[in-house]
């Protein structure tokens, strides 16, 4: 049976033209090999997976290769290039520095800069994860770095390169590696697929490298990967599901929910992916992307930023072009507010369904309103609104591309009349229980969240239920009654009203009287033995037969 090599190494770069993903390194270290302009020290950091101690190892076997072809190519033939294939080079050293981080190897490493190269004309030493090396270590390395023989080149790299010392990297060419595109990956994994007869699509491949996050040796391990677990065909609804990634099919069908205002077929939806077994706090940070994803779409100049397969890419600007910008932005502001205080939250999953119920509340904001212009001499003072439905009749007139100040104020006064009129014509009076109550009560604290003092106060008292639709609040003192009736009671009785439909809802705010009996807290041993003294005779029975000291 064949031995079975990785696609990380098996497909791993071996020249300059196959490395990935950096083309400009890959430039100017040729170019610095062609006009014979070698530093004695190089640093290449970036993130994992990139292509760092690659590029190092094709950079030591062309300036070691006897016979390079035009452009300085390695020939893969002379004596120094098969020695560095078959891992048997001496020219070219390589060393760990995660678990090779001690003086004493470091001083091991001097004594080998001395010895000249056997074969090609420089002694090239590759120094992975250099930013693991210590305090002392470091130290010991500096004089070496500073003045090495002319036959010795160093190659540090590191995904960390705030951890290197000062004095290092003023030694060193550094050069940045960039985070390899999807579009790179997935061009690669179409190659890779085709050598080794595995049939995959396009959807499934842009899967697999938005999962490795620019990292080409992260793509591939989890292309083999899933090759073990489908077989010679890759298909979409096997890797989503092997990989626990969450279907964009979700974020699209609860987008159009939102667009519809069903507010209960979205917390349905919800609880679907929850049974599938996916974190609530990830389903609402990749609703998060989907939003972005839908505002870059909005425009082409900012589409061309979108890292997706050209059938997603046309779904993404077919659903964008049924959003309206300021539908787009008051999602994105709740979803990433709902993320922000996740962790924080006592009931997470109503935290994360309250966000989906106003999210659904925005569907009046579903189509773009014409761009009114206003001269540059005119200073206005903007004021957030409410949403106003459009009334009845419908102009001929096409709007003028220009308003006074005047005309907006009219416009604003006639609209919220013709609204008030119709909320004096259709007034909501529902009855409601102390369940519903206590239901609207718990989401009222949890929109408070920024105002932890209010939120606090409301959680911990409880709300009565009086007549008239009254709803008895107790606060511990007039000041605390007086802030809440100055800054917060109108935008309560709103809120309260709104999920109670009834419009005669009104907060009632108490204030404990001074003369009420005060809980006492039980905080030492001695006051909790006493209570249980005083409130159980049997325990003193117990304490007297037992001989007992209770204190």
């Amino acid at each position: 049976m064949e031995r079975f090599i990785v696609s990380a190494r098996k497909y791993r770069p071996n020249s300059f033209e196959t490395l990935i993903g950096q083309d400009n390194i890959a430039a100017t270290l040729q170019n610095s090999i062609l006009k014979n302009q070698l530093a004695h020290a190089y640093l290449f950091c970036g993130p994992r997976g990139v292509g760092k101690t690659t590029s190092a190892r094709i950079f030591a076997k062309t300036i070691n290769c006897l016979n390079p072809l035009p452009g300085m190519h390695a020939c893969n033939e002379c004596e120094s290039c098969v020695s560095f294939n078959e891992g048997r080079s001496y020219s070219i050293h390589e060393l760990d520095a995660a678990s090779n981080n001690s003086v004493d190897d470091i001083r091991m490493l001097n004594e080998k800069v001395r010895i000249p190269p056997q074969i090609g004309k420089y002694s090239v030493f590759i120094i992975d994860e250099v930013h693991m090396l210590s305090q002392s270590a470091f130290n010991a390395f500096l004089k070496t770095l500073e003045e090495p023989p002319a036959h010795a080149i160093f190659i540090l790299a590191t995904t960390e390169k705030h951890k290197i010392i000062p004095t290092i990297l003023s030694r060193c060419q550094t050069y940045d590696f960039n985070r390899i595109s999807v579009e790179d990956i997935v061009r690669n994994l179409k190659m890779i697929a085709g050598n080794e007869n595995i049939t995959a699509d396009e959807e499934s491949l842009h899967i697999i490298a938005q999962k490795a996050d620019g990292a080409m040796r992260d793509a591939l391990t989890i292309f083999d990967q899933m090759v073990a677990f489908c077989g010679s065909e890759l298909r979409y609804s096997d890797i989503i599901k092997n990989l626990n990634v969450l279907d964009y099919e979700y974020y699209f069908k609860i987008t159009d929910i939102f667009l519809n205002g069903d507010y209960s077929g979205a917390l349905l939806l919800f609880d679907e992916i929850l049974g599938k077994g996916f974190n609530p706090l990830h389903f609402i940070g990749g609703l998060s992307t989907h939003f972005r994803d839908l505002l870059l779409c909005k425009d082409q100049s900012t589409g061309k930023l979108l890292e997706l397969s050209p059938g997603l890419l046309q779904r993404y600007s077919e659903q964008a072009g049924r959003c309206s910008f300021q539908f787009i932005y008051q999602a994105l502001d709740i979803t990433t507010t709902c993320e922000a205080g996740f962790k924080t939250s006592n009931n997470q999953r109503l935290h994360v369904e309250f966000a989906l119920v106003k999210i659904s509340k925005l569907s009046d904001c579903t189509v773009d309103e014409p761009v009114v212009t206003i001269p540059a001499n005119q200073i206005v003072k903007s004021v957030e609104k409410e949403p106003v439905a459009a009334a009845p009749e419908v102009s001929a007139q096409p709007a003028p591309s220009t308003l006074s100040i005047k005309a907006l104020i009219a416009n604003a006064e006639k609209k919220a009349t013709k609204s008030a009129e119709r909320v004096n014509t259709e007034p909501k009076s529902e009855d409601f229980s102390e369940n519903d109550l206590d239901i609207a009560w718990k989401m009222l604290v949890e929109s408070e969240k920024a105002l932890p003092r209010l939120a606090n106060a409301l959680a911990n008292n409880p709300p009565r239920k009086g007549e008239n639709y009254e709803v008895h609040f107790t606060v511990s003192n007039e000041s605390q009654k007086s802030w809440i009736e100055k800054n917060c009671l109108a935008r309560i009785n709103d809120f309260l009203r709104g999920n109670l439909k009834n419009d005669g809802v009104k907060l009632v705010i108490d204030v404990t009287p001074a003369d009420a009996p005060v809980e006492q807290k039980l905080y030492m041993p001695g006051q909790k033995a006493k209570f249980l003294l005083e409130n159980n005779p049997e325990l003193i029975e117990l304490k007297k037969d037992l001989d007992l000291d209770i204190n």
